[in-house]
């Protein structure tokens, strides 16, 4: 299926600076996009107002469109009286309505524009897709108005999407190819598109828009987010308080795959029950992690052999360079590495091998945030929000009997009290002790030390308590520490 958001555009054709590579830079053709106020006249509503809500708020009113603001928190502040919105601010551009509303209003919009954070069971909005209304994710709303030139690769996950989606970002930049990042990773996608119709210009301000995607944002099927590259790193179980099933989890992170056909490269992890049954019925160049076609690492050699003919890629990347905590990190950086290729913008291997040692990981992931006097190093894993992340983190660095810190507040699911950490204790049974804290400290402690847990654990009050104590066993002869807080 072909993109349509080219219908508002006007077609020049402009040539870009040549785009880095350690072989060879030709400068390429493609053409560009000025866009029209192609929503005046009529109206949208957005619903749910965080940072996905106000980006497509502000992007629609950008757009030519009259704007209906909705969201349930009264606590929130009206649009109107935001610097950003100064202008609309005529009493007819925009309306915020915070707490309970009509929901007729809905049946009276030309088009519905969902936030990520808002399920399609709530607003009424299930009936209302079901009835014909024009119903639309943030993502596809923003990808509506991306310019065909702009090659974008998408990221989905339970787990590592953000690692990954942040080193594709530190190549491109590091190789000169400006990039937009972000999606469900900090700036959403409508910040990119409004900056493509607020800066008309023969030249796109970006190249390629590396965007985190959520299931959350996959929901409602897109019809006008196509990527040139769409990865799924990992399936396990998580949201599914949300999405009820792992066949309705995998189903909705493949509707990335939706409108990929032709030349266009998907990557899923090799052996997904799940998602291959998922995929049925997508055309695209499938290539696997784990696998030929496709990439495998050797984390003891530290290399990844790449082998996707289908796109013209079989060649070896050198992970020797890495300065990042995790043997993930190789996963993680191989996969970024692929991605790149696959959107044949002049990457060779060579180039990106020079980006390797370069690579930082985002905050709170295996981030390493003090090293004291003493010997100790501080590591922060504080986004490892569920049992596999978690697990992963503590098989990595197994060889240096750490300090473990878990707490935060756990989701009951399905009647379970203990809700799984019982798989924990084989990994944390390689390091040195377990502090828990907060709200599910004692929940956490009870089941470790029920079901057998080999080494000493200590539940607290709370995260200054954890950390005082995890200082003073740490001290002796200990040489890492790791914080994670599971947060389900």
């Amino acid at each position: 299926m072909k993109l349509h958001a080219c219908n508002y555009y006007k077609h020049e054709t402009v040539t870009l600076k040549p785009i880095h590579s350690a072989k060879n830079t030709k400068p390429r053709t493609i053409k560009s996009c000025g866009l029209k106020q192609d929503l005046q006249g009529q109206s949208v509503a957005v619903i749910g107002l965080g940072k996905s809500g106000r980006a497509a708020a502000r992007l629609a009113l950008a757009r030519g469109a009259s704007v209906l603001a909705i969201d349930q928190n009264q606590n929130l502040g009206h649009l109107e009286k935001d610097s950003l919105f100064e202008k609309y601010n005529d009493g007819l551009s925009l309306r915020t309505i915070l707490g309970d509303f009509d929901g007729e209003l809905l049946k009276d919009v030309d088009v519905v524009v969902v936030s990520p954070g808002v399920s399609v069971e709530s607003y009424g909005l299930a009936c209302l897709l079901q009835s014909g209304k024009r119903v639309m994710s943030e993502l596809d709303f923003a990808a509506q108005v991306i310019p065909r030139s702009i090659k974008i690769l998408a990221v989905t996950g339970t787990n590592g999407k953000s690692t990954v989606v942040t080193f594709v970002g530190q190549m491109l930049n590091h190789l000169g190819i400006e990039a937009f990042v972000g999606g469900n990773l900090g700036n959403p996608l409508s910040e990119a598109a409004f900056h493509c119709i607020a800066l008309p210009s023969s030249k796109p301000k970006f190249q390629v828009a590396v965007v985190e995607v959520s299931s959350y944002q996959m929901e409602i099927p897109n019809k006008y987010f196509c990527p040139t590259v769409s990865v799924v790193l990992n399936l396990t179980p998580d949201h599914l308080e949300r999405h009820k099933t792992m066949k309705n989890y995998a189903l909705t992170k493949c509707h990335l795959f939706s409108h990929m056909v032709n030349t266009k490269l998907g990557l899923l992890p090799f052996g997904n029950q799940h998602l291959n049954e998922a995929i049925k019925g997508h055309r695209f160049n499938l290539a696997w992690i784990g696998a030929f076609p496709g990439v495998k690492i050797d984390t003891e050699a530290k290399t990844a052999s790449f082998e996707v003919p289908a796109v013209g890629v079989v060649s070896q990347l050198q992970l020797h360079n890495m300065k990042v905590m995790g043997r993930h990190n190789y996963h993680n950086a191989a996969v970024a590495a692929l991605s790149v290729l696959g959107l044949d913008i002049g990457v060779d291997v060579e180039a990106l091998n020079s980006t390797i040692e370069i690579l930082r990981t985002p905050p709170h992931r295996m981030q390493i945030v003090h090293r004291d006097i003493q010997g100790v190093t501080w590591v922060d894993d504080s986004k490892a929000t569920n049992l596999e992340a978690t697990c992963t983190g503590l098989m990595d660095l197994k060889g240096h009997k750490c300090v473990i810190l878990l707490g935060g507040q756990a989701k009951v699911l399905n009647g379970q009290e203990s809700n799984g950490f019982e798989k924990l204790i084989e990994p944390l049974n390689h390091h040195r002790c377990v502090i828990t804290f907060g709200y599910s400290g004692v929940l956490i402690w009870k089941t470790l030390v029920n079901n057998g847990l080999s080494i000493p654990c200590f539940a607290v009050a709370n995260m200054k308590d954890a950390v005082n104590h995890a200082r003073r066993m740490a001290t002796n002869g200990l040489l890492l520490l790791i914080l994670a807080m599971l947060l389900f």
